[in-house]
């Protein structure tokens, strides 16, 4: 582990040759942008990285058993590994076979290519290179064909199944190998292509108590408060879609308070809700930490698989563990959910729709799991941007108070606007310029692409 004043001479150097080395590898843009009227913020600074919440701080010592210095170096390390992965997989394009962050720092980032003629250019980032067999876009695929099967077929005994881009395989939760092999018949994937981890028990949903900040639906059951959100003028909060149905009604903690009412739901095959409050509620950019205290939301950056992720529930409290893997198909009793987020996190019946937060950055609520947080347990959350872009809301964030200044093409089709959602590698019109996503986010009024190269690449 490198200590804190390398690491910060490492960041500071990878950024300065973050323009030049990606013009090594085969694609890359080779015209530089005009130089800014100041210098641009990293993506530490972006991402709110290079000032920790301290809830944040002292629940990864605790959880990820980390000195404070490695704490601290390890968020201002994930989030600047995103913005290199980011710019590494809009260059690879279809070679890209993934990105992932590892050590007890967040020091090392690994990038995936199926052509070895890359590796020189991602070392050049600051990466480790792994020439791997398929592509992301080739394991996608035969997670969609499981996805497609599980629709016509009994997955109560292959209940979870995901792209492990460390692997490069797409793996198989099963009951026995024969249930593996069977789930893959039924999905026309040799079984050969699968890695099959066996291991008895099925996540559930965990909407039984409260996470986060109860509150109570059709006074029959709890939930948590996950984020919170707006729409136009209306304000409200984001949680899990198994907690209500539309119309169902809520009250606060205390049972008596009127609250709200959900006003889209989904689940199965998501698990995401959003309920509009009344006026007595005001949507805030916090969730709640360790003693009630608060963490104050700058965006929502999805993290790497392997970076540091923390949830907050009224069942268990503070917990904080790593990513595992994305695009997680999660089989549970009532139906299969799709595009979920696995992490070693521990949660229990109680804390479901809280909230999931890596750094300053919304991450997602919680769905289920299994296990608890005596012995140890998984846990999934929906991610909080295809929330957010699903039912056209907007995150509350600390980011969104300074808007960016509009211009001439902001009504164009492709033109950046604030509060929507982008994906990696889409690319939008900014002042005349053309501009490349670099990593998932919800885009915040402060975060225009042309002052924050950690989330966009000039094209």
């Amino acid at each position: 582990m490198v200590g804190r004043n390398a690491a910060r001479s490492r960041r500071a150097a990878l950024t300065a040759l973050g323009a030049l080395v990606l013009t090594a590898l085969p694609g890359a843009a080779s015209a530089a942008p005009p130089p800014a009227p100041g210098p641009l913020p990293t993506a530490t600074q972006t991402l709110g990285a290079d000032r920790p919440s301290a809830q944040v701080l002292a629940a990864l010592v605790r959880d990820l058993r980390l000195t404070p210095e490695q704490a601290a170096d390890r968020l201002a390390n994930e989030a600047e590994a995103g913005t290199r992965a980011g710019l590494l997989r809009n260059t690879l394009g279809e070679r890209f076979g993934g990105a992932w962050v590892s050590g007890p720092g967040a020091e090392e980032l690994t990038v995936a290519t199926t052509d070895a003629a890359d590796k020189a250019a991602i070392e050049a980032q600051g990466a480790r290179a792994a020439v791997v067999r398929r592509n992301l876009g080739e394991l996608s695929e035969v997670q969609r064909r499981l996805d497609a099967a599980a629709a016509r077929t009994d997955t109560a005994r292959t209940p979870v199944w995901y792209v492990d881009v460390k692997t490069n395989r797409v793996v198989v939760r099963a009951a026995s190998q024969a249930a593996a092999t069977d789930f893959a018949k039924a999905a026309g994937v040799p079984a050969g292509d699968l890695g099959v981890r066996v291991e008895q028990g099925r996540p559930r949903v965990l909407a039984d108590l409260v996470g986060g900040d109860a509150y109570y639906i059709d006074d029959q059951a709890r939930c948590s408060i996950g984020f919170s959100v707006t729409k136009d003028q209306q304000q409200g909060f984001a949680t899990a879609g198994h907690c209500g149905k539309p119309g169902s009604t809520t009250v606060g903690a205390d049972q008596k308070t009127a609250q709200g009412t959900f006003q889209a739901s989904s689940f199965p095959g998501k698990d995401m809700a959003w309920v509009q409050t009344n006026a007595d509620w005001t949507a805030t950019p916090a969730v709640k930490g360790e003693n009630n205290q608060k963490v104050e939301i700058a965006g929502s950056v999805e993290a790497l698989v392997g970076a540091s992720v923390c949830r907050s529930g009224s069942t268990t409290g503070w917990h904080c563990g790593t990513v595992q893997q994305h695009d997680t198909s999660v089989s549970y009793a009532e139906g299969t959910v799709d595009g979920l987020t696995e992490t070693t996190v521990c949660a229990e019946p109680g804390d479901s729709g809280g909230p999931y937060v890596s750094g300053s950055q919304a991450q997602g609520t919680t769905s289920g799991g299994s296990g608890d947080c005596t012995s140890g347990g998984t846990t999934f959350y929906q991610p909080i941007n295809a929330t957010l872009g699903d039912f056209g809301l907007t995150l509350k964030t600390t980011s969104a108070t300074a808007g960016a200044p509009a211009t001439e093409d902001d009504t164009a089709d492709d033109a950046w606007v604030a509060g929507r959602v982008y994906q990696a590698g889409v690319t939008v019109t900014r002042a005349g310029v053309t501009y490349r996503c670099l990593q998932n986010h919800q885009a915040q009024g402060a975060w225009s692409p042309e002052s924050t190269p950690a989330l966009w690449q000039r094209a």
